[in-house]
């Protein structure tokens, strides 16, 4: 029988700095696909059986009118994240997106950014692992499987930061090809990398994570209590690479790492248009 994996893109936010156009919509592809589209056809083409979207208020009805409930035969499901204006300038991050699929997800995923291009054989990477480490079936549907790996993919710093200015990146610490800790960096630059201790070929997190669902329940439990912690705090996020982390660290997870065997490809600033529209379309 054939086993579900899904692909969950977050795309609840529209950056300020793209004057309130919706990134994932910019054309990029070859044959006018947007970096949405471009995106799930490498999915679709590395063996992904269920899309999911995380949006937003303001995603929500472009995207369900956009692609509706099935794109290419695979169909699609919507998890919407809100939150409270009156108490909150802005939602609670990307751990509360993820835990929005808590109630419909019933088989291993892969998490990612929805602005950002992995490439198809590093989908078929993480999506082999979870087929491998799940045994063909679903952990939400039977307590005697063993525990499963979680995995993410390592990218080196010197191929995801830019030429010129500074960045922030979570930079994995890693033993044995297992993570054992994943802390952000702020303003790397390459030209001068010393400066925050980092090395030319440290593997960093472009938030590409393959889970299964007793994971979303595990950081649901973290989540409530962060809230509570935080409560009268307007802005401030609980973020899923924060969070991951401290599963490791208590021992309530696995989380193997691979080496990246594809470029990745973003789209952060406006600038960025031309450029991976150039080299989609010089491929």
């Amino acid at each position: 029988m054939k086993q579900d994996i899904a692909v969950v893109y977050m795309v609840a936010g529209i950056s300020s700095r793209f004057g309130g156009k919706i990134k994932q919509f910019i054309k990029v592809g070859p044959d006018d696909e947007t970096l949405m589209e471009y995106s799930m056809n490498q999915a679709i083409k590395a063996g992904f059986t269920k899309i999911i979207f995380i949006v937003g208020n303001l995603t929500e009805k472009p995207f369900k009118e956009k692609f509706g409930d099935d794109y290419k035969g695979i169909p699609i499901y919507y998890a919407l994240q809100t939150y409270d204006s009156q108490e909150r300038d802005r939602p609670w991050g990307t751990a509360d997106a993820l835990c929005t699929i808590k109630s419909i997800i019933d088989c291993p995923f892969v998490v990612c950014n929805g602005d950002d291009i992995y490439g198809e054989n590093t989908y078929k990477l993480l999506l082999n692992h979870l087929k491998n480490s799940d045994e063909g079936g679903s952990l939400r549907k039977t307590s005697e499987k063993k525990d499963s790996e979680e995995a993410t993919i390592g990218y080196k710093l010197c191929e995801v930061i830019p030429e010129v200015g500074k960045t922030n990146r979570g930079i994995f610490q890693i033993n044995d090809c297992y993570v054992k800790d994943l802390k952000e960096v702020f303003n790397i630059e390459k030209s001068n990398l010393a400066a925050t201790n980092c090395k030319i070929d440290d593997r960093c997190s472009m938030n590409f994570f393959a889970l299964h669902p007793k994971v979303v329940d595990m950081v649901s439990v973290m989540l409530d209590d962060f809230k509570e912690q935080h409560k009268g705090d307007r802005r401030i996020e609980a973020l899923l690479p924060e969070m991951l982390p401290i599963l490791i660290k208590q021992g309530k997870i696995k989380m193997r790492i691979y080496p990246a065997t594809d470029q990745w490809i973003g789209v952060t600033n406006p600038d960025d248009e031309n450029i991976v529209r150039e080299m989609l379309r010089g491929k």
